[in-house]
C-alpha cells in the first residue's frame, strides 16, 4: 500500500514538473535570440517574491502544456525581473508583477489583456495564431471541432462568397479573442448541416439541457455588428456559467445562484442544480440568470452578508436594473425560487442593504455614516460635506485619522460636515466610485447629486485650503485662500 501511494505521489510530482518545464525560462543573455525562434509567445515578467506571480505560475504552466500541442504552437516564457532578466524587464518598462506581453517573431505585439486561469489563457492565446475563423473541410473535421472544447462555437456555412460571409469574417476578426469561429464551404459539411448560407451558434454539450436548443441560427441581415450582437445575446444561454473572467458579460437585472459549481470534477452535480434554475428561468425573460461557484465569489457573498456557506443547495441573490440587491431567504427549491423571481419582478421584495448599526451617539466632530443613515448624515444635512470612505485595515486610512479628526474640530462651527464611512461594512451608494482606500469626496450643499472626488493633499492645511475655496458660502474662520481670519485680524 505504501509503495502504491509513493508511486502515485511520484507520478503527481513528475506531472507537475513536466508542466513547469513546458514554460521556457529566459534571461538577458539569450532573450533576443530565443524570442526570435518563436512565431508567437506569451511572456510573463515576474518577481519570485510576488504573491500574484506565485498564484499565476501553476495556471501558466498548465496553459503551456496545452499550447505547445496547438497547431501552430504557442510558447509560454517567464523572465525573472530580479535576477537573470533585469535588463530585459527594464527594456520593456516592466513596473509591476506579473506583467504579461504577447511577442510575435521576437517583437512585442501587444499587452496581454486576457484571463489568468489556464483555460482562459489557452483560449485567448489560440486566438492570436492563425486565421480568426478555422476552415472545416470535412464532416469529420466539423464534428471534431464542435467537441474539441467545452465552449461555444460559432460556425458559418457558405456555398459561395456572399455578403453574409464577408460580415461573418469581420465579426470573427473582432471577437477572435473571446469566441471560437469556424466556417466551411464544402458541400458535404453544408449538406450535413442543411444550410448553404447561414451562421449557427452551437452550445457545448456540457451545458446541454431540455429547456433550450443546443444551437441558435442567425436570421438577421449581413451586418457584422448585428452578428456580434446575436452572439452576445445568445452566448451564455438562459442560465450562463459565470466565472471570474467573464463576469462582465452578465448585466443587471441579474439573478445568480451560488453553489459548488465545478464542470471539471462534478459536471453532473453542477447541472443537477442548473437544470432546476433553468426550469424557472425559461419563463422569465425580464431577468438574466447565471450560476457561479460560491468559493470563487465569496467576496460577492460577503456583500449580501454571507460569510460562510454550508450545504449543497444554491444560495440565490439578485440585482435589479437600479443595482439594488435582493436576497432569497428561503431554502432553495424550484417552488421557492420561482416565487422569489415572481416577487422580484413584481417589486414586492425589500432591497437588502449591507449596513452597520446606526450609531446611538453621533455627536463627535467627525460624523459616522452607515448605509442606513447615509442620506441623513451626508445628503440631507444641508451642509457642504467632505466624506471619507475607508477600510479599518488600511494603513493610509489609519495615518489620515488624526488629521481628519483635527480637520473636523477646526471646522466644527462652520456649515461644513466632515464624515467617514467604513466601506467594507456598508454598501456604498452608487454615486461614489470607491475602489481603493481612503477615497474622499466633496459634496456641495446645493448639488449633492454631483459629488467631486477629492484629489488634493492629505495634510490638515491641504484640506482647509480646499474646503475654504470650494465651500458654498465663505467660511467664518477662513478666507477663500484658507488663511485664518482670526490671525489676520490680530495682525
Amino acid at each position: 500500500m505504501n509503495r502504491l501511494r509513493l508511486g502515485l505521489f511520484l507520478a503527481v510530482i513528475c506531472a507537475a514538473l513536466a508542466k513547469e518545464e513546458d514554460v521556457v525560462e529566459i534571461g538577458d543573455s539569450d532573450f533576443e535570440l530565443k524570442m526570435n525562434e518563436y512565431d508567437v509567445a506569451l511572456v510573463m515578467f515576474y518577481a519570485p517574491w510576488c504573491g500574484h506571480c506565485k498564484k499565476l505560475k501553476p495556471e501558466f504552466a498548465k496553459a503551456a502544456e496545452d499550447l505547445l500541442r496547438n497547431d501552430p504552437p504557442v510558447t509560454l516564457v517567464k523572465v525573472d525581473c530580479t535576477e537573470a532578466g533585469k535588463d530585459s524587464c527594464s527594456k520593456y518598462e516592466i513596473s509591476g508583477y506579473p506583467t504579461l506581453k504577447i511577442f510575435k517573431n521576437g517583437e512585442v505585439s501587444q499587452d496581454y489583456q486576457g484571463p489568468r486561469d489556464a483555460q482562459g489563457i489557452v483560449k485567448y492565446m489560440k486566438a492570436q495564431v492563425g486565421p480568426s475563423s478555422k476552415e472545416l473541410s470535412s464532416v469529420a473535421e466539423f464534428e471534431k471541432y464542435l467537441t474539441a472544447e467545452n465552449d461555444v462555437s460559432v460556425v458559418g456555412f457558405f456555398e459561395k462568397e456572399t455578403d453574409l460571409k464577408i460580415a461573418f469574417m469581420k465579426a470573427a476578426d473582432k471577437l477572435r479573442e473571446k469566441v471560437r469561429f469556424a466556417h466551411s464551404t464544402h458541400k458535404t459539411v453544408l449538406d450535413k448541416q442543411g444550410t448553404k448560407n447561414g451562421i449557427i451558434l452551437f452550445r457545448p454539450a456540457l451545458l446541454a439541457n431540455k429547456f433550450e436548443d443546443d444551437s441558435v441560427t442567425y436570421s438577421g441581415k449581413p451586418d457584422a455588428e448585428k452578428i456580434i450582437q446575436f452572439i452576445t445575446d445568445n452566448y451564455h444561454g438562459l442560465v450562463g456559467y459565470r466565472t471570474f473572467d467573464n463576469k462582465a458579460d452578465f448585466k443587471n437585472p441579474l439573478i445568480i445562484a451560488y453553489y459548488n459549481v465545478d464542470y471539471v470534477k462534478n459536471a453532473k452535480g453542477t447541472n443537477y442544480w442548473r437544470n432546476r434554475i433553468l426550469k424557472v428561468a425559461k419563463n422569465y425573460k425580464e431577468y438574466n440568470f447565471a450560476i457561479s461557484n460560491k468559493d470563487v465569489f465569496q467576496m460577492e457573498l460577503n456583500e449580501y452578508g454571507v460569510d460562510y456557506t454550508k450545504g449543497d443547495k444554491p444560495l440565490v441573490f439578485a440585482r435589479n436594473a437600479k443595482d439594488q440587491k435582493f436576497v432569497m431567504s428561503e431554502e432553495f427549491s424550484i417552488d421557492t425560487f420561482e416565487q422569489f423571481v415572481k416577487d422580484l419582478i413584481a417589486e414586492k421584495l425589500e432591497a437588502y442593504l449591507k449596513s452597520e448599526a446606526i450609531p446611538e451617539n453621533n455627536n463627535e466632530p467627525v460624523k459616522i455614516a452607515v448605509a442606513k443613515n447615509f442620506d441623513e448624515v451626508a445628503i440631507n444635512n444641508e451642509k457642504d460635506t467632505l466624506i471619507e470612505f475607508y477600510a479599518p485595515w488600511c494603513g493610509h486610512c489609519k495615518k489620515l485619522t488624526p488629521i481628519y479628526d483635527d480637520l473636523a474640530k477646526k471646522l466644527e462651527n462652520e456649515e461644513v460636515s466632515i464624515v467617514k464611512m467604513d466601506a467594507t461594512a456598508n454598501d456604498v451608494p452608487q454615486l461614489f466610485d470607491v475602489k481603493g482606500f481612503p477615497t474622499l469626496y466633496w459634496l456641495p450643499k446645493n448639488d449633492k447629486k454631483s459629488p467631486v472626488r477629492y484629489e488634493g493633499g492629505r495634510e490638515l492645511n491641504d484640506f482647509i485650503k480646499y474646503i475654504a475655496k470650494h465651500a458654498t458660502s465663505e467660511l467664518k474662520g477662513y478666507d477663500r485662500k484658507g488663511q485664518d481670519k482670526t490671525s489676520k485680524t490680530e495682525l
